[in-house]
C-alpha cells in the first residue's frame, strides 16, 4: 500500500504516513468507529498565554474547569491572602511546569491539516 500523500510504501494497518505524518484510511476508519463509540480527546492542561495577565496560568485552569477566568483568579489570590503565600508558590510551581500553548502537539484531523484544540 502507498501513501496518497507522498507516495511512500506504507504496511497494510499502518494508520500514518512514516514519512509525512498523513493519516492513511485505515486511520481514517479507525477514527470513525471511536467517534462513532463515543470516544472523545483527553483534555489539556496548559497556560494560555493569548488570554494571560502575568503567565497564563489561571486561563490555562479556567479554561480546563470550564469556568470563568475571573472566578480562578479570584480564588488564586485569596488562597495566596489565607494560606500565607502558599497560593503565590503554587501559582509560580504552576508556571514552571504548565506547558504554553504553543508548546501544544496540534493533532490531526482526519482531512490531513493540522487542528489545535483547546479542550
Amino acid at each position: 500500500m502507498y501513501c496518497t500523500n507522498c507516495g511512500t510504501q506504507i504496511g497494510d494497518s499502518d494508520k500514518f504516513c512514516r514519512e509525512c505524518g498523513s493519516e492513511t484510511n485505515i486511520g481514517r476508519e479507525a477514527n470513525r468507529q471511536q467517534s462513532a463509540a463515543g470516544y472523545s480527546a483527553p483534555r489539556r492542561l496548559y497556560r494560555v498565554t493569548s488570554e494571560k495577565r502575568i503567565a497564563g496560568v489561571c486561563s490555562g485552569l479556567a479554561r480546563y474547569f470550564e469556568v470563568d477566568v475571573t472566578l480562578v483568579r479570584l480564588l488564586v489570590v485569596a488562597a495566596t491572602l489565607f494560606s500565607g503565600g502558599l497560593g503565590l508558590l503554587a501559582y509560580i510551581a504552576a508556571w514552571i511546569v504548565m506547558p504554553r500553548d504553543t508548546e501544544i502537539t496540534p493533532l490531526r484531523s482526519s482531512s490531513g491539516a493540522s487542528t489545535q484544540t483547546a479542550a
